[in-house]
């Protein structure tokens, strides 16, 4: 299923917010031209060589797409670059520095002048005005200031998500409000500038413990891998040294953990933990009972009762875990792309697929297309020659 087959999005992306967001408008089958800087591109490509020698973060945000190498600095690439989003884009999107688009000429303004239905999407950290705007943003750094770190972590230490959360948040938004954007033009013809930012998304996904706090109330404690308002709910340790997770959600499920699980039936009717409330207040002395329950038996056997009394559990997987999950095996979840160092595994898309695949094309080398595209606008085999020699592409 492409049902973005014939629209093109150019790009000027670096790291993950835009390049996740592209990368899933490729998904659809959209046709996406990254534009990188010659010799360097996408600054991610850098980051590590754990994928047999390429990226994990580039592996990850940027298959199916076309790489082009332009200096965008230089005079005769940036008219290869404005022809190229004047005849051929319906979406640009970018994250460089910012004020730099704008520098360029690429702002929405200066588009959407000669070219009406022009879709421009601006991903930054700060938005494109207030007090912010001019500075730096980095995934860590927007944890921080969207408040993130401060409710996560253990008592004693803040802590940051192990993924690039503000990244993917603002790509995700980026990605659903650009689909949007293309169905507003659909109907009416017209384009729009999208202005993503990063802290704006990420304190989206901060809606519960904002309100938590509100009327400068407490804000929600940091409990490392357990809920911090909601009890039992997180790890604990069994007899064979193993770490179990469960969550309990109401009182009813309360009643069959007390009589199932730990086979403590009183302690259902144990004013203590009579309420969700009181259990999280007396967290640690319930704490302590849960685990001297769970002292005489293996992982498998507490994981066994849980699923008999119908409690919601999980096993602690790393990452080797993940890659052997029985249940995305199952479901055949795994795909493959290729990569300028042969195939690799892909997860496919989360959803349904019943109409089609996705798109899952290569992963592109550097400037592997540069010439493709340029021989597609007109230029010979000579001018190219001469624009590498002018290190313009």
């Amino acid at each position: 299923m492409q049902p973005l087959k014939g629209i093109t999005v150019v790009t000027l992306e670096h790291a993950i917010a835009a390049p996740f967001a592209t990368r899933q408008l490729a998904d659809l089958g959209a046709r996406v031209i990254k534009i990188e800087r010659p010799g360097v591109g996408d600054f991610a490509r850098g980051y590590d060589t754990r994928v047999r020698g390429i990226a994990s973060h580039f592996v990850w945000t940027n298959r199916s797409k076309e790489s082009l190498t332009l200096d965008v600095k230089h005079p005769e690439a940036q008219a290869i670059l404005k022809r190229i989003i004047l005849e051929e884009a319906d979406v640009v999107v970018q994250n460089l520095a910012p004020g730099a688009a704008s520098r360029l000429g690429l702002s929405y303004e200066a588009l959407s002048a000669i070219k009406p239905g022009i879709i421009v999407c601006d991903i930054s950290g700060y938005g494109s005005d207030g007090p912010y705007r001019d500075k730096k943003a980095y995934d860590l750094l927007i944890q921080s200031e969207a408040g993130f770190v401060s409710v996560t972590g253990t008592e004693e230490t803040p802590s940051k998500a192990g993924p690039s959360i503000a990244d993917i948040s603002a790509g995700m938004y980026a990605y659903t409000n650009i689909l949007v954007a293309l169905m507003h033009r659909q109907q009416t013809g017209e384009g729009q500038r999208i202005d993503v930012s990063m802290l704006e998304s990420l304190v989206e996904w901060m809606g519960y413990p904002l309100y938590y706090a509100i009327d400068g109330a407490a804000p929600p404690p940091r409990t490392g891998a357990s809920h911090a308002t909601i009890y039992p709910y997180g790890p604990f340790p069994a007899g064979d040294g193993r770490t179990v997770m469960l969550g309990l959600q109401n009182e009813r499920e309360w009643k069959s953990f007390c009589e199932q699980v730990l086979q403590r039936p009183e302690l259902a009717a144990d004013e203590r933990f009579s309420s969700n409330p009181r259990r999280v207040a007396q967290r640690q002395a319930l704490y302590g009972l849960i685990v001297d329950a769970f002292s005489e038996l293996t992982a498998a056997q507490v994981l066994e009762r849980l699923e008999q009394a119908q409690i919601a559990n999980a096993q602690v997987n790393d990452m080797q875990a993940v890659w052997e999950h029985p249940q995305l095996q199952a479901r055949q979840r795994w795909s493959s792309v290729e990569t300028s160092v042969g195939t690799v595994p892909a997860l496919l898309p989360p959803g349904s697929w019943t109409k089609g695949p996705p798109r899952m094309d290569a992963v592109p080398a550097l400037g592997q297309h540069t010439e493709a595209i340029l021989h597609s606008l007109g230029y010979s085999a000579a001018q190219i020659a001469g624009l590498r020699a002018e290190e313009a592409i």
